[in-house]
């Protein structure tokens, strides 16, 4: 089912932030990995996302992350329609990251990669190529440029993952500015003294390993912008966030080295997007400067293989990679799967749980799994547990957060049922060598449980 949505009006970044991000994916004209045959009229999607969104600020009206989360799961468990649940559940996918549910993400929404006439060949059928790890190579890639651009699925947080992993590579390397999609312009000076995010900082800073982008970027010493467009949608954002990235990081610093984190395909250097260009068109437009643009959305694994792209599948049968590759011939040039769009594609290894979590929170090695266990939601299922670094407030966003269920009602989407007998449920948080203080709440959003801990280990 092809899907491309108008928005409804914008009043302010804030408030209609949701919509604007859909907008930006749908109308690509992707196709929803659970779509059934046949399609949803524009009038059928103009009210879903309307739907969708009194949905959402009705959940933020809840107290506390899990009781939206919860809303945000029933409100889609207990429709039937198709339109809807094809706009809702990207809106669901957010909810489900945000709480470290990051299957349950990847199952909510999930955009099908099929072959396209406009793909590269395979780096496997074509001679010359090698893979490489994507730290290494990216790190030597971006050696002279003044400008490194990352997009990423905002529904599938691995694909964010390097990005986090290639901060401190890039900041030895000489760049010291960035920017990212979706901070909130009023908090920017607020975060920066900070040094770490709250709800106030962005709409995906909710999301830990997001959150954990940001602070780390502060943390290496980057000047740290806010480059979104206030009010503006399609070409005119685009052109809006690329005039805002020129007059913040380059005025008053014309040799800065900017990295980016942007959405997409908002990193694209040819063709059309949306109703005109992409932001980076428009970027290297009005500042001459050629940006070393990585794709890191395409070539992932989904719930069904089918949906994978076949390079995808070939690479991970032959290679079983560990960690991101990418493909480099022997002029040292990287393979992109979009090559007149991108500079480099980066393939991310399968998705592999341990105690039902993906192992790649890892971040490389930045992170390791401290255990957790039933016991910290004092026998009230669902609860939320939560870990912060010794000394920030309620208010920082969480290194880590996931919910622990262990109920046999009937349950929702994604919910995962426990019988009485079943022994406590056991999941890992991922977290940074340090202390940390860890917290569970309930549905009402109260503190059930509180210890302090240690992850031992230095910082890379």
């Amino acid at each position: 089912m092809r899907i491309a949505t108008p928005i409804p009006a914008r009043a302010t970044l804030k408030t209609s932030l949701p919509a604007l991000l859909l907008l930006a994916t749908l109308s690509i004209s992707v196709f929803a990995e659970e779509a059934p045959t046949g399609t949803a009229s524009v009038h059928q999607q103009q009210e879903a996302v309307a739907t969708s969104e009194r949905i959402m600020a009705e959940a933020k009206r809840r107290s506390g992350l899990l009781a939206q989360y919860l809303f945000m799961r029933d409100a889609y468990a207990n429709s039937n329609d198709f339109a809807f649940r094809v706009i809702f559940n990207q809106y669901l996918s957010w909810y489900q990251t945000w709480v470290g549910n990051y299957p349950g993400a990847r199952t909510s929404f999930s955009i099908v990669q099929k072959a396209a006439r406009d793909d590269s060949p395979s780096p496997l059928d074509e001679g010359g190529y090698h893979a490489e790890p994507a730290v290494d190579a990216i790190a030597r890639l971006a050696k002279g440029r003044q400008a490194v651009f990352f997009n990423e699925n905002h529904s599938n947080p691995q694909t964010r993952s390097l990005t986090v992993q290639m901060l401190a590579r890039l900041r030895a390397e000489g760049f010291d500015s960035f920017a990212s999609e979706t901070l909130y312009p009023d908090d920017i000076e607020d975060l920066i003294k900070r040094g770490y995010t709250t709800s106030a900082s962005g709409f995906y800073t909710e999301e830990p390993v997001y959150a954990d982008m940001i602070n780390a970027a502060i943390k290496l010493g980057y000047r740290v912008y806010a480059y979104e467009s206030s009010d503006s949608t399609g070409d005119a954002r685009e052109a809006d966030q690329a005039r805002n990235l020129k007059r913040q990081v380059f005025k008053d610093h014309p040799d800065a080295r900017l990295v980016v984190n942007a959405g997409y395909a908002h990193i694209q250097e040819h063709g059309k997007y949306l109703d005109g260009k992409a932001m980076a068109q428009h970027f290297a437009r009005i500042t001459d400067i050629d940006p070393l643009t990585i794709e890191q959305t395409m070539l992932i694994s989904h719930e069904k293989s089918a949906s994978d792209h076949p390079y995808y599948r070939a690479v991970m049968s032959k290679l079983a990679p560990r960690e991101p590759i990418v493909f480099i011939d022997k002029d040292d040039k990287p393979w992109a799967l979009k090559k007149d769009a991108y500079d480099v594609s980066v393939f991310f290894p399968e998705q592999d749980l341990q105690k039902g979590r993906p192992t790649w929170l890892a971040l490389g090695g930045l992170r390791k799994p401290f255990e957790v266990t039933g016991h910290m939601c004092d026998k009230q299922y669902p609860c939320m547990v939560e870990a912060r670094p010794l000394g920030q407030p309620e208010a920082a966003i969480p290194a880590d957060r996931l919910v622990i269920e262990f109920k046999s009602r009937l349950v929702g989407h994604d919910d995962k049922v426990r019988q009485s007998s079943d022994p406590e449920p056991v999941a890992d948080l991922w977290l940074r060598p340090g202390r940390y203080e860890i917290y569970s709440r309930d549905r009402s959003n109260n503190i059930s449980h509180r210890e302090q801990i240690t992850v031992p280990g230095s910082a890379p």
